[in-house]
């Protein structure tokens, strides 16, 4: 099992930034590849970025990229988003997740074995 923690969200202006933490505990962390998910009200859960088991590759949704980057430190057993340039179309439950695999990253939902509970990112215009 394993159990991960998300904390950072919060309410921001448009064009403001917000750094999101995943905390993991349970298993070697090093031997999961993880990754960020968002939920809209009445949206389904879409994918907003990906990091394999080393932090080597990534992969970002088209809305996010070149505002969000995620990371990782092994040492720490977290994964990080840092958001800039919010827009409110960010506003989201942000959830983490894990999946045993060293094959790469994942970016359908379904791959993913474990999920946090969520944090709130609420950005206004």
């Amino acid at each position: 099992q394993v159990r991960l923690v998300e904390s950072g969200g919060g309410l921001v202006q448009a064009g403001g930034s917000l750094r999101l933490s995943c905390a993991a505990s349970g298993r070697t962390f090093n031997d999961y590849a993880m990754g960020w998910f968002r939920q809209a009200p009445e949206k389904e859960r879409e994918f907003v970025a990906a990091i394999n088991w080393s932090g080597a590759s990534t992969s970002y949704a088209n809305p996010v990229k070149g505002r969000f980057t995620i990371s990782r430190d092994n040492a720490k057993n977290t994964v990080h988003l840092q958001m800039n340039s919010l827009k409110p179309e960010d506003t989201a439950v942000y959830y983490c997740a894990a999946t045993s695999t060293r094959l790469g990253y994942m970016i359908r939902s379904n791959n993913y074995n474990y999920w946090g509970q969520g944090t709130q990112v609420t950005v206004s215009s």
